[in-house]
């Protein structure tokens, strides 16, 4: 996994690069809600969607011919979820998981014209890698524990207003694991979950 997110990082910034002088800058708060889940490799738990909170910074790098380029942000994301397990010696166990994150989304953002319009309110698509960094404490429960690092590929659309306010919504698909079952309990079972979130958020870029 460190090999995947070394590549995608080196893609974006070879990206980065290849964008022009010319390229638009712009820089604004961010802020929205998450809908997060862990998706097991096992069937034996079942979990419920818990809402968080998310804030922080976006810059954004268009080129205006094209209406194409990139946006990167610094959040702060709480995640939230719950889940039931059913191993052995824990039949029934409820679990809460509430995790802070250190969030850096990168994504390729291309705006598409529309005739008479397109000056109040001009649709987007979005895609690119999430890196997360976990600022709360690795320990879940006695049983289960969170990964300090957490990699995952967001694929969003949005609406951009007068200009300046962009809503978007996103999925984020997890691509690393993000908590594991630890210590006696797992035995020889290799039990892992990975987040799977729904992001909507509110930016105002100057």
């Amino acid at each position: 996994m460190k090999r995947i997110s070394l590549i995608v990082a080196s893609l974006m910034l070879a990206v980065c690069a290849a964008i022009p002088a010319s390229a638009q800058f712009r820089i604004g708060p961010r802020l929205g809600m998450q809908v997060n889940s862990l998706h097991f490799n096992q069937d034996l738990f079942d979990s419920n969607n818990r809402y968080g909170f998310t804030g922080g910074l976006q810059v954004e790098f268009m080129i205006p011919s094209v209406q194409f380029g990139l946006d990167a942000s610094v959040m702060y994301v709480r995640r939230n979820s719950q889940f039931m397990a059913e191993y052995a010696g824990q039949s029934g166990e409820v679990v809460d998981v509430n995790r802070d994150y250190i969030d850096i989304p990168i994504n390729l953002k291309w705006k598409i014209g529309v005739p008479l319009i397109g000056s109040f309110v001009k649709p987007y698509v979005f895609t690119g890698p999430d890196f997360a960094f976990l600022t709360s404490r690795k320990a879940i429960s006695e049983a289960w524990r969170s990964k300090k690092f957490d990699v995952a590929w967001n694929f969003g659309f949005g609406l951009e207003f007068l200009k300046h306010l962009q809503i978007g919504a996103s999925y984020g698909l997890g691509m690393s694991k993000a908590a594991e079952l630890v210590g006696a309990t797992s035995g020889k079972q290799d039990i892992e979950g990975k987040n799977r979130f729904w992001t909507v958020t509110a930016a105002y870029l100057f």
